[in-house]
Order: C-alpha cells, then sequence, then structure tokens
C-alpha cells in the first residue's frame, strides 16, 4: 500500500473503535486511537467511561501492557488530542513523552479549551502533525459532541415505528407492536449511545413505557426526560424508578405535583414559553449544559408535530413495517399545507433492512453542516 491507502487503513480502524466507544463515554466525544509501531505491529483502543482513560491513554497504556514502547511510533487519532486537564490530564502531553514521532489527526476538536492547541502542543514538541484525514467520517461519528460544542444544543434525533401507510398506532391508540423484536432491538442501541431519551406526557399516560435501554447490553443509562407542562405524570409512572435518572419539563407550577415527583426520584424544572407550553429551544440549551450529546425522542405524534414545527429535529429515524393498517395514528401532527413546496424537504442518508422492516435514516438537507 502508498503511505495515503496505509493512513486511510489504520484511520479506518480508528473510526471503527471510535464507534464502539460511543455507547460508553457520553458526555465525552468518542474516540478511536490506533498507535503503528515502527516494526508494523499495531494497538488500537478507544475512550473510556467519563473520568476513565481516553483513546490516546488507553492505547499507550494497551501498549506498555504487552512490553512495548511507543517511541517512534505513529498515532492514528480520530479527534485532535485534548491539551486541557479536566477529569484527565492531557492526551497531547501522554503522546509526547511516549515519544511518538507521528500524529495522524482526523478532525480538530470543536471544544474551545482544545481547538487546535492540542495539534499546536504536539508540533511545538517537534511531532510531525497530519490533519484531515476522513474527516467527515470522523465529524459523522460525533455529530452530536459537534453540535452541542458549536450549537450549545444536542443533535436532535426523532425515532419513530410506524407501518408502511404512515400509521404509528390503530384509531384506538393501540401500537404494541407495529414493528419486529429486530427494529426494537435496533432502536435501543440508538437509545443506547444517546444522552437522553425524551417523551412526552400524552405517551407517559397512554403507554406507561420504562424508556429504559433493555434489548441490548448497556454500560450505562440514558437520562429519561419528559415534555410535561402541567405536571401530569403519575408518581407512579413507570418511567421514574431506577435504573438511571429522570428529568421533566414543565411550564405550569404546581410545587405539591412536583414534590410528589421529587419524592419518587425525579428532578423537575420549569420552562415556560409564552403560551403556556414547555419552550422546547430553552429545554435544548439546559440538556446541552447538562452534557447531553445526542437527544433522541421517541414520543407521540402532537410533541413530534411541535418539534418539527419549531425546525429543532436533526435526523428521523424512521422503521417501517411491512403492512397497512388504514386509519390510525400519524407520525407527526402537522397543519394542512397550500402547496407542496412548503413542505418539509429531506435527504435519505441511509436505508437498511432490519428484520422484515425499514429502517429508514432522514435528515434536512446540510443540516450536519454547523
Amino acid at each position: 500500500m502508498s503511505r495515503s491507502d496505509d493512513d486511510r487503513h489504520w484511520m479506518a480502524q480508528a473510526l471503527e473503535q471510535a464507534r464502539q466507544a460511543r455507547i460508553i463515554c457520553p458526555p465525552n466525544p468518542a474516540v478511536g486511537c490506533v498507535l503503528v509501531l515502527p516494526d508494523g505491529s499495531s494497538v488500537a483502543a478507544h475512550t473510556q467511561a467519563t473520568g476513565s482513560a481516553h483513546a490516546e491513554v488507553a492505547a499507550l497504556q494497551a501498549l506498555a501492557a504487552s512490553g512495548r514502547s511507543a517511541h517512534g511510533a505513529t498515532a492514528y487519532v480520530t479527534l485532535e488530542p485534548c491539551s486541557h486537564f479536566g477529569r484527565t490530564p492531557p492526551c497531547a502531553d501522554a503522546l509526547v513523552r511516549a515519544g511518538v514521532r507521528r500524529v495522524v489527526v482526523a478532525v480538530r476538536d470543536p471544544n474551545p479549551l482544545v481547538a487546535g492547541r492540542g495539534i499546536e502542543r504536539l508540533r511545538a514538541a517537534g511531532i510531525q502533525v497530519d490533519e484531515g484525514l476522513m474527516a467527515d467520517e470522523a465529524r459523522e461519528v460525533n455529530l452530536g459532541f459537534f453540535s452541542r460544542m458549536l450549537r450549545q444544543r444536542p443533535w436532535v434525533r426523532m425515532k419513530v415505528a410506524a407501518s408502511l401507510d404512515g400509521r404509528t398506532a390503530l384509531d384506538n391508540g393501540v401500537s404494541q407492536w407495529i414493528t419486529s423484536p429486530a427494529a426494537r432491538a435496533d432502536g435501543h442501541a440508538w437509545r443506547a449511545r444517546a444522552g437522553a431519551v425524551l417523551t412526552g406526557i400524552g405517551t407517559v399516560l397512554e403507554d406507561d413505557p420504562r424508556l429504559d435501554v433493555r434489548e441490548v447490553q448497556t454500560p450505562r443509562q440514558p437520562l429519561r426526560v419528559i415534555v410535561d407542562s402541567r405536571l401530569q405524570t403519575p408518581p407512579t409512572a413507570r418511567i421514574l424508578p431506577p435504573p438511571g435518572q429522570v428529568l421533566v419539563y414543565a411550564a405550569r407550577p404546581d410545587e405539591a405535583a412536583a414534590q410528589a415527583l421529587r419524592a419518587a426520584g425525579a428532578e423537575v424544572q420549569y420552562l415556560p414559553n409564552p403560551h403556556g407550553k414547555v419552550d422546547l429551544p430553552a429545554m435544548l440549551a439546559d440538556l446541552a449544559a447538562r452534557g447531553i450529546n445526542e437527544l433522541h425522542v421517541e414520543a407521540g405524534h402532537k410533541l413530534n408535530g411541535s418539534f418539527v414545527r419549531e425546525g429543532l429535529v436533526d435526523e428521523f429515524l424512521v422503521y417501517l413495517a411491512p403492512r397497512l393498517i388504514g386509519p390510525g395514528r400519524g407520525m407527526l401532527e402537522l397543519a394542512p399545507l397550500a402547496a407542496l413546496d412548503r413542505s418539509v424537504a429531506l435527504e435519505f442518508v441511509d436505508v437498511q433492512r432490519v428484520g422484515p422492516d425499514l429502517r429508514v435514516i432522514a435528515r434536512p438537507p446540510g443540516r450536519d453542516r454547523f
């Protein structure tokens, strides 16, 4: 392989490591690192749980455990090595101390605490740094982190399970189960990588969901969020008990109801808009301040419609079952349009078969460019 092909080969391995970290590391970005030694051997690692080793340090530790040295090695890293003291020391310093000869960085860290400083520190130490290799792929892995850093809001993914004619439930509200077990397990995998999973009070009252991750193994449970303007969530709702934490956003103060929810283990936050509803943009800003990179929305057609009308959905994750239901509940509630050119335009990002169902991922054009 040419050097260019060789670099792409190792960076692709680092990206695969980063993808494996997505379920483990929030709110930290998912980073992969491959150390390639002068003899052609390698070791790979990814970001560990919050407060534990970042990818570069984990790879150096694995190398040391095997009795080998990183002196003269090339490091392939999917995100710029950090240069500041957070919960762990700077990764750039660790690479310098290890004697790494060259570092290939896919994309710069958007965190203002880093933002090029890690690369500068490496170059100041005499290390060759090449950046930009497979940058789009690396950015895609951490779209939520980039969104939180650059937009001060999470990447909002709306998940919908529907029949081929777009129904999410029968006319009487029954929705279990339109899609297959395979689609449900896949949906739980997307839940698992999110920092928070959100639903509305309508879904809580009608379906009494747990909204936790059950169908796939996970080392952590995402924050569960309820949009409940009038604090109607029953203290006995199945969403409230552990594992994981619950946050209820409300608009109208009701201290008796709030106290009952707090006694059941939930946090209550008031964020009203002028119409007596929860201020959704303010809620996203608050979630970002809490370290949420990806917000996974599993709500009913009314709240889904509100998110879409306010332009807050970055990505649609839609499972379509090969069945027709006829009259029933739709994916989201929108007002009638006078012309097709006023419809919400989307681009298909991915379409795959999951069991007997189709999984469609779509985004508004250019939504991932910020």
